[in-house]
C-alpha cells in the first residue's frame, strides 16, 4: 500500500517505512567508557577483549583422588594392584591425596580416581592404570592466554562477566549508553495537585523509564508550555543528546506546535503514521540529532515509543535487533481493525501456556492509560487485515517484558 491521504495530514506513512526512515537518521554512539566488570551487565563491548591469563592457569586435578606418576600404575588391575606409598610429595612409587581443582603436585603427571583405590594406613593400592595426563586439567583447558573472548558489539551477559573475572579482567571498554532528552509539552500539564482543566504529566515519566529499561540514559526535563519560542529553546538546549523526544503537541491542531517548530529548526520527514492508536506521531531531525514527536494521549505515546524510540535506542546503542517476546492465544471475541492501518490491540491473558485466551482490554481510547497497565500485551493487526475473528489463534506481543 502506498502512503494514503487522511484528514488533517498530508499523508500517512506505513509503520515499517517510518521506522526505517528514522533509523537512517540515528548514528550509533561512538563514545566509550571504562566500566567495572561487576557493573557491565548488559553493556556493549567497544573494543575486542582478549584473555589476560589462561583458565586454568595451572595444571589441576579433574577428579578427587591421588596424584601419581602414570608409569607407577602401568599394569595395575583388580587382581594385581599397584602399591604406592602416601607422602606429601610425588616421586617414584609415591602418591599424594588431591581434590578436584587442586594444583597438580610437582613430579605428578596423572590422577587416580579415589574409587579406583584402597587405602590402608599410608599404603595405597591402585586397581586401575592411568595414562600420562589422565584426570588432569591442563593449563588453558578452558581459556588460553591471549584467546579472543568477545568482539566489539557484543552485549555482555552475567555468564560473560564471570568469564572476564576468571581471566583477570577488572574493567572493560564499553560504549556509553545513548543519551535521550525527554521533553513533556502542554500548557495543561502539571506534576501534582491538578486544578480543573489540568492534567498530571505521565507521558514524560513513562518514556523516561522506558529509555532506562531499553539501555539509554534519560534526561527528564521540566514541562514546556505550548509556546513556539519555549519549545525551540528546549529542543536547542538538548541537541547534544543522541535522541530528543517530545511528548504531546504532535498532531495538527492549533496548539500542536512541535512539528512546525522542529521543521523550522531542521526537518520533519514523517508526520502521520498508519498505526492505531497513535497516528499523529512525527519523526524528524535537527542538526543531525533525531527528534521523535510522540502524541499526547498516553496509550498512543506508549505505542509509538515501542515502535520508534526503542528501535532508535537499539541502533544508537549498538544493540541487537531482537523481536518482542510473544505467546499464542485464542481470541475471546472478535478484534476489528481498519484496513490499511496497523492496529495495536491491548489484551489480557488468561489460562496456561497450553491453552491461553486473549481478551481485549480496550480496542479504542488512546487516552485510557489503564487499558495498557491492566493488559499483558497487545495483538498486532497488520495493514492487510480487517481484524481477527473470535476464537482465532493470534500472536500476543509481551512487549513490557522485552528489553
Amino acid at each position: 500500500m502506498n502512503d494514503d491521504d487522511r484528514p488533517g495530514f498530508k499523508q500517512f506513512t506505513r509503520t515499517a517505512a517510518a521506522r526505517e526512515r528514522l533509523l537512517g537518521a540515528v548514528s550509533p554512539v561512538t563514545r566509550t567508557e571504562r566500566a567495572g566488570v561487576r557493573a557491565a551487565d548488559g553493556r556493549v563491548v567497544a573494543t575486542a577483549i582478549d584473555a589476560e591469563r589462561a583458565v586454568p592457569h595451572y595444571e589441576r586435578a579433574a577428579m578427587d583422588g591421588y596424584a601419581v606418576r602414570a608409569a607407577d600404575t602401568f599394569g595395575a588391575s583388580e587382581r594385581s594392584p599397584a602399591s604406592l606409598r602416601l607422602t606429601d610429595s610425588v616421586g617414584p612409587g609415591t602418591a599424594t591425596r588431591v581434590h578436584t581443582g587442586s594444583e597438580l603436585p610437582d613430579g605428578a603427571d596423572a590422577v587416580v580416581m579415589v574409587e579406583s583405590t584402597d587405602r590402608t594406613g599410608e599404603e595405597l593400592s591402585v586397581f586401575e592404570a592411568v595414562p600420562e595426563g589422565g584426570n588432569v586439567a591442563p593449563v588453558g583447558e578452558d581459556v588460553e592466554a591471549g584467546q579472543r573472548l568477545f568482539e566489539a558489539g557484543h552485549r555482555l551477559r552475567p555468564s560473560d562477566l564471570g568469564l572476564l573475572k576468571a581471566v583477570g579482567l577488572e574493567h572493560v571498554d564499553v560504549y556509553e549508553r545513548p543519551r535521550v532528552s525527554v521533553i513533556p509539552t502542554g500548557e495543561e500539564l502539571v506534576q501534582s495537585d491538578p486544578d480543573p482543566g489540568e492534567i498530571i504529566e505521565t507521558n514524560g515519566q513513562t518514556v523516561t523509564q522506558y529509555v532506562e529499561r531499553w539501555g539509554g540514559v534519560a534526561s527528564y526535563r521540566d514541562i514546556v508550555t505550548d509556546d513556539a519560542d519555549a519549545l525551540r529553546a528546549a529542543i536547542r538546549r538538548d541537541l547534544d543528546h543522541d535522541v530528543v523526544v517530545t511528548t504531546g503537541g504532535s498532531s495538527v491542531g492549533e496548539r500542536d506546535l512541535v512539528p512546525e517548530v522542529v521543521d523550522d529548526m531542521g526537518e520533519v520527514f514523517v508526520h502521520g503514521v498508519a498505526l492505531k492508536p497513535g497516528h499523529p506521531v512525527a519523526l524528524g531531525a535537527v542538526a543531525d540529532t533525531p527528534v521523535l514527536l510522540l502524541p499526547g494521549y498516553p496509550v498512543a505515546c506508549i505505542v509509538n515509543a515501542v515502535q520508534f524510540l526503542r528501535p532508535a535506542l537499539v541502533e544508537a546503542g549498538h544493540l541487537p535487533r531482537e523481536p518482542h517476546r510473544t505467546t499464542e492465544a485464542r481470541l475471546a471475541r472478535k478484534l476489528p481493525s481498519e484496513p490499511g492501518v496497523r492496529t495495536f490491540a491491548r489484551v489480557a491473558l488468561s489460562g496456561d501456556d497450553g491453552e491461553r485466551t486473549a481478551t481485549p482490554t480496550r480496542t479504542k481510547g488512546a487516552g485510557v492509560l489503564s487499558s495498557v497497565a491492566l493488559a499483558d500485551g497487545w495483538v498486532v493487526v497488520p495493514e492487510e487485515r480487517e481484524g481477527y475473528a473470535e476464537g482465532e489463534t493470534v500472536a500476543v506481543e509481551l512487549w513490557e517484558g522485552s528489553r
